[in-house]
C-alpha cells in the first residue's frame, strides 16, 4: 500500500510528512501518486495526471481562474532526512525548496471548497533539472489547458515575500583559437588561453544595467561562469573557451538578449549555448493588485529564474510567493521557520476567500460540479511555536 497523506494535519506537520518521503528528481512517483490519491479523495476537485504531475482544479464558475503551483522534487538528499523539529525550526532536505509551499498548497486544495476564484492547484515532477524534463513544461506543451488562468502563484521560497517575474538567462561560448607549440619554444605559437584575456577584461569592466519592469527593478549580470582550453602540461594551446551567462530584465526578449552579449563581445566569435525567457510580473492586472493587496508586503523583482517564465509564455501573469529562505534552497542545513508556513497559509487562504472577482478570460473548461470538503480539527500539536 502506497503512502498515505493526512490532509488535515497543520501545514507544517504535513511538510515534515512530504520531506521524510525522498522524491530527488525522477523519483516523484510515490509522491505523486500520495498527492493524486490524497487530492482525488477531496470532492469539490477534479484531479488529472500526466506522469508524476498532478493537477487539481475547481468549477465554480467564478469569473477568474488563478493557479497555485509547486514542484514535489528535490535536488538529491545530503545526509539531511528525515527532518527534525528543532526550537520552531524544520530543519531537512525540501523543507525550503519546496515541500513547506507543495504542503500549503494542499492544505488549501483541501480546505478552500468555495473560493471567490476558480483555482488550479499544480503538484509536478523535474523541477530541479534539464528543462526538456520539467513537468510544468510538459504540461504546458500537451495540456495547455489545465493552465489556463487569469494568474498565477509559483510557490518558491521567497521567506514570504512577494517576487514578481523574473530575470531570463542565457549562455553563451566565446570561443578563441591559436596555434599549438612546444612550450619550450613558446614564440612558434600563439596562445588561446591567453587571448581570452581582453574577453575577460570586457566582462570584468562592462557595468550591468538595472531596468525597471511594472514598477520592480531588475538588476541585470553578464559574467563569464567557466573557461577551458588546454592540451598538455608541455604545449601551448591552441584553442580556449570562456563561458558566459548573461541575466536579463524581461523587458528584453530573448533576441534582444543575444543582440546585447554579441554588442559587448563585438570581435568575438560568439555562440548561443541556451536561453530562457524573463517574464514580466504583471502587477498591474487587477487580479495581481488584489493578491499583493492580500498577502501585504512590498513586492520586490525575482533576479533569478524560475518556472513564472512558463506561466507569462502561456500568456499568464505570475509570481513567486512561499515559505522559506532561497538562500538555503539546496544547502546541507536546509531549514525553515515552521511559522513562515503558517504565515503563507493564513494569507494564501485570505486572499482565496476575500479576492474581489475581476472579469477573467473564461478559462472554464467544462469542468463539472464538484462537492464540498470540510476542514477537521488540526493536530494537537502546536506546529506554529
Amino acid at each position: 500500500m502506497g503512502t498515505l497523506l493526512d490532509l488535515d494535519l497543520p501545514a507544517p506537520e504535513l511538510t515534515a510528512h512530504l520531506c521524510d518521503l525522498a522524491s530527488p528528481s525522477g523519483e516523484e512517483g510515490p509522491l505523486a501518486d500520495a498527492v493524486e490519491a490524497a487530492l482525488r479523495s477531496v470532492g469539490h476537485l477534479r484531479v488529472d495526471r500526466h506522469g508524476d504531475t498532478v493537477v487539481a482544479r475547481t468549477a465554480l464558475g467564478r469569473p477568474t481562474r488563478v493557479v497555485l503551483a509547486g514542484h514535489l522534487d528535490t535536488v538529491p538528499v545530503a545526509g539531511n532526512q528525515p527532518t527534525r523539529l528543532d526550537g520552531g525550526v524544520l530543519w531537512g532536505r525540501g523543507t525550503v525548496d519546496m515541500k513547506g509551499g507543495v504542503a500549503v498548497g494542499l492544505r488549501l486544495a483541501a480546505h478552500v471548497p468555495a473560493p471567490v476564484s476558480d483555482v488550479t492547484y499544480v503538484f509536478y515532477d523535474n523541477e530541479e533539472v534539464e528543462a526538456e524534463r520539467n513537468g510544468l513544461g510538459r504540461v504546458a506543451r500537451e495540456h495547455p489547458d489545465w493552465l489556463a488562468a487569469d494568474f498565477a502563484v509559483l510557490m518558491e521560497p521567497t521567506s514570504a515575500a512577494v517576487e514578481g517575474g523574473c530575470n531570463g538567462t542565457l549562455r553563451v561560448a566565446v570561443e578563441l583559437t591559436g596555434t599549438a607549440a612546444h612550450s619550450a619554444r613558446w614564440w612558434m605559437g600563439s596562445n588561446a588561453i591567453h587571448a581570452a584575456g581582453p574577453v575577460l577584461r570586457r566582462l570584468a569592466d562592462h557595468q550591468p544595467a538595472t531596468v525597471t519592469v511594472d514598477g520592480l527593478d531588475y538588476r541585470e549580470g553578464l559574467n563569464a561562469v567557466g573557461i577551458s582550453g588546454g592540451i598538455a602540461g608541455n604545449v601551448i594551446p591552441d584553442r580556449c573557451e570562456v563561458t558566459v551567462n548573461y541575466r536579463f530584465a524581461p523587458a528584453k526578449t530573448e533576441a534582444e538578449a543575444f543582440d546585447h552579449v554579441r554588442q559587448v563581445l563585438d570581435g568575438y566569435d560568439v555562440r548561443l549555448l541556451d536561453t530562457a525567457p524573463g517574464a514580466r510580473p504583471g502587477l498591474d492586472r487587477p487580479v495581481a493588485a488584489a493578491f499583493v493587496a492580500a498577502v501585504g508586503g512590498e513586492p520586490r523583482a525575482k533576479v533569478g529564474w524560475t518556472d513564472v517564465a512558463r506561466f507569462d509564455a502561456l500568456g499568464v501573469p505570475a509570481v513567486n510567493y512561499g515559505p522559506g529562505d532561497p538562500q538555503l534552497a539546496h544547502a546541507d542545513d536546509e531549514r525553515v521557520d515552521v511559522a513562515e508556513i503558517v504565515t503563507c497559509e493564513t494569507r494564501l487562504r485570505a486572499w482565496l476567500t476575500t479576492l474581489a472577482p475581476v472579469e477573467g478570460r473564461a478559462h472554464r473548461r467544462g469542468l463539472g460540479a464538484g462537492g464540498s470538503h470540510e476542514s477537521s480539527v488540526e493536530s494537537e500539536r502546536d506546529w506554529s511555536e
